[in-house]
């Protein structure tokens, strides 16, 4: 496996290029393309017009009326990825449409198809994914400019206005804040190997501080994204057909397979990032929270596979906890606890933030129609299909556990 092929030259451990992580970026994928080759021109059409085919009631008609294509023009990763970024966002408008009652169980043929095929090339599954609407689906504005919400733009929309471009970039700049942290992780293996107690305290010092930046680059969503349009229009937009009683059976994609088909709806938990600091720091959700280890196990078949390599290979490393528990250094006990409750500060700030953009909203949404019996109304569900709020909680509670007693 590629996850195996982890340099080890004179002793060093090294992240080799066969992950795809970027030494600026990270997981997000660096310098997306924008433009599909001329045959694909109608996926790009539709992608690009969505709100208002939408609004028109033109969409469906739209995707129907598109030839079958073959995807052998699709040459390379960044080609295929922003395929896939095209198709999902086509795929999502089509089954949910305007977000009411009208929804789609069947993905015609001449979408199905291709998208079915690319996301066997690429290892993901056939649904918009977190790897799609936010590590691929960026640009900015001048090219030379800094990566800061000022400079950057979408490549695709959703119904919502801007709420769609500010979940999206936000998520993506919180994900590169904390991706500054990756090149720390080699060093602090390499400290662990040779017993090197400074260097290791400064790599879990800088793993500390990008986390921290993180939760603060967090705070930009409130100015960026209105909970109630997050939560009555772009949230129907993000969300799959698994654990959602709209699709109870999933979907059917035509030309495909015989039965339907059940996906997860975008999801942080679908972030390589944080996984991959739970990994490295020792939390480990099987403890206590099984559901929400195999919540965060099966998403890990929504990243690419290159990403679900890399946590395999920490997965192999030596365990920094034990290291930190054997050594019994006050100190560096005390630099590891800083680094965990970094961990355990966002995931307290990312539980504040769906209560404000998901059970705030939808307790509003059901004074509204207390006559309403509508099953499908799953206002504490996120888009992976998990009761948020209490996978969020039971995430929360295990990385607390983690801290070590100190002395």
């Amino acid at each position: 496996m590629p996850g195996d092929n982890v340099s080890a030259m004179e002793g060093s451990w090294k992240i080799g290029e066969e992950f795809h992580i970027d030494k600026d970026m990270g997981f997000a994928l660096p310098n997306p393309l924008e433009e599909l080759p001329h045959t694909y021109a109608p996926w790009i059409s539709i992608a690009r017009n969505l709100p208002v085919l939408i609004e028109n009631g033109q969409l469906r008609a739209e995707v129907e009326k598109l030839s079958q294509l073959s995807i052998d023009e699709l040459r390379g990763h960044k080609l295929q990825r922003l395929a896939h970024l095209v198709l999902g966002y086509i795929t999502m408008a089509y089954v949910w449409n305007r977000g009411d009652e009208d929804v789609c169980k069947v993905l015609p043929r001449n979408i199905a198809v291709p998208y079915c095929e690319l996301s066997k090339k690429l290892g993901l599954p056939p649904i918009l994914v977190y790897a799609d609407c936010v590590l691929a689906n960026w640009k900015k504005k001048d090219p030379n400019g800094p990566l800061t919400y000022e400079n950057m733009e979408i490549l695709f929309s959703f119904p919502g206005g801007d709420c769609g471009k500010g979940f999206f970039l936000v998520s993506l700049l919180v994900e590169n804040a904390a991706a500054s942290a990756i090149k720390e992780i080699p060093i602090l293996f390499n400290a662990m190997q040779h017993q090197d107690q400074d260097a290791l305290k400064k790599a879990l010092g800088e793993i500390t501080s990008c986390l921290c930046k993180a939760r603060e680059v967090f705070k930009q969503i409130h100015t960026h994204v209105d909970p109630n349009e997050f939560f009555n229009v772009l949230r129907i937009y993000l969300s799959g057909w698994k654990g959602n009683a709209r699709l109870p059976d999933g979907l059917l994609y035509e030309g495909v397979w015989d039965t339907p088909k059940q996906y997860a709806g975008g999801s942080a938990g679908q972030s390589s990032i944080f996984q991959c600091f739970d990994v490295l720091l020792g939390i480990q959700h099987n403890t206590g929270e099984k559901f929400a280890a195999s919540f965060l196990q099966d998403m890990r078949q929504y990243m690419p596979p290159a990403h679900r390599d890399f946590l395999q290979s920490l997965e192999k490393q030596p365990s920094l906890r034990e290291f930190v528990l054997s050594n019994g250094d006050p100190d560096l006990k005390a630099v590891y606890n800083d680094c965990v409750r970094a961990m355990v500060s966002l995931r307290k700030y990312h539980k504040t933030i769906v209560k404000s953009y998901i059970v705030k909203p939808g307790e509003e949404k059901r004074m509204q129609n207390q006559t309403s019996a509508d099953p499908s109304e799953q206002e504490n569900k996120g888009t992976g299909g998990t009761e948020v709020l209490s996978f969020l909680k039971a995430v929360l509670c295990t990385t607390e556990k983690c801290l070590l007693k100190e002395d």
